[in-house]
């Protein structure tokens, strides 16, 4: 195990703890920005670091792809690839089963794509997901699961939790690392109550060094995806950290919080930001309407990042809807944004332990 959890703080069943990787002490809860292939679409990593970014997360997936996890293990793994020198994460591909499902082909080997770049069939199975991500190097890395949308009902569910149970051990079995990346795997089970409790114990029993909570933000509603965090939150370690997989919406993290869950990652924050949104304390700020074009108050006058001290609304709202410059402005102070309430939450929890 590469990892030490320590809790420092306990609100209920918040807690804020500090969690050391090998690359990085980070403190949670966190958020981690989606860099797929490397990078965080118009940022540098010195603006990362600016804003308090503690870990990115890269794609097994497209990694693989381009520029592939050998030419990433000949150059000293994707820390010195991307001169990133805090902590990684990288996905096992399996959400790329539901993103890219019209390309997929699943069986209990693993899961057979379809390039996007040359058609070229590609097969995933456990073993290979874990050894691409140790050629990539990442502190954490995540067993590949079969993931089927919350939305889907019957016998799919629970064939997919069945099989995630037995790729985790495919996983640990191929893990090569593991006194350097730490190997998490993934709950699933849909919205089955009974079908979670299962797959929880079975992940516990493996005593793996953290535990992910997958297969939610597919669609459901928010009651039923709070009661799935909040049953998963209560019955994993108290002692390794929990990651919420696929959460960007800042309420949805409070709440996840709340319920005991330390980790989370989206693409929302700069995807919405390419989109022309920006994230404020009311909701969301769009930069693109024409009211902005003569609005010389900052996105969030409340906000003292290097954006909201230096632009105004209507300076973003001309580069939004002609320059990529718009985009990467919005995508720094959304990330900000993101950060700021993780350290609210942290500071806030942090303290005299609860019980």
């Amino acid at each position: 195990m590469a990892l030490r959890f320590e809790v420092l703080g306990r609100f209920n069943r918040a807690r804020a703890a500090q969690l050391t990787l090998p690359h990085f002490v980070c403190q949670t809860p966190l958020f981690m920005p989606v860099g797929t292939q490397g990078t965080i679409k118009g940022l540098t990593n010195d603006q990362l670091e600016e804003i308090g970014c503690q870990i990115i997360l890269g794609n097994t997936y497209h990694l693989a792809l381009r520029p592939t996890s050998e030419l990433l293990d000949e150059l000293g793994g994707l820390h010195s690839f991307m001169k990133w020198p805090r902590a990684l994460l990288t996905d096992s591909g399996g959400f790329q089963m539901v993103s890219l499902l019209h390309l997929a082909d699943i069986t209990e080997k693993g899961v057979t794509f379809q390039s996007p770049i040359d058609g070229k069939p590609m097969l995933l199975t456990p073993e290979e997901s874990i050894q691409i991500q140790n050629r990539v190097g990442a502190d954490i890395i995540m067993a590949l699961d079969d993931v089927v949308k919350t939305t889907i009902t019957g016998p799919r569910i629970e064939e997919a939790m069945y099989r995630t149970l037995r790729w985790i051990d495919r996983c640990v079995a191929a893990h090569k690392r593991p006194n350097e990346q730490n190997l998490f795997g993934i709950v699933q089970g849909g919205l089955d109550p009974v079908l979670r409790d299962i797959c929880v114990r079975g992940l516990v029993e493996r005593n793996l060094p953290g535990y992910a909570i997958g297969g939610l933000s597919g669609g459901e509603d928010k009651d039923s995806f709070w009661r799935v965090v909040a049953q998963c939150t209560a019955a994993l370690p108290e002692d390794k950290p929990r990651y919420v997989m696929g959460v960007g919406y800042p309420l949805d993290i409070v709440v996840c919080s709340a319920l005991g869950a330390d980790m989370y990652d989206c693409v929302y924050p700069t995807r919405t930001a390419r989109f022309g949104t920006a994230l404020v304390p009311e909701g969301v700020l769009k930069l693109k309407h024409q009211a902005m074009a003569d609005d010389t108050r900052p996105i969030d006058p409340s906000c003292s990042c290097m954006v909201c001290k230096n632009f105004s609304r209507a300076y973003i709202h001309c580069l939004v809807t002609k320059d990529a410059m718009g985009s990467q402005l919005l995508s720094y102070h959304n990330l900000y944004y993101m950060m700021k309430v993780h350290t609210s939450i942290f500071v806030d929890f942090q303290g005299p332990t609860n019980a």
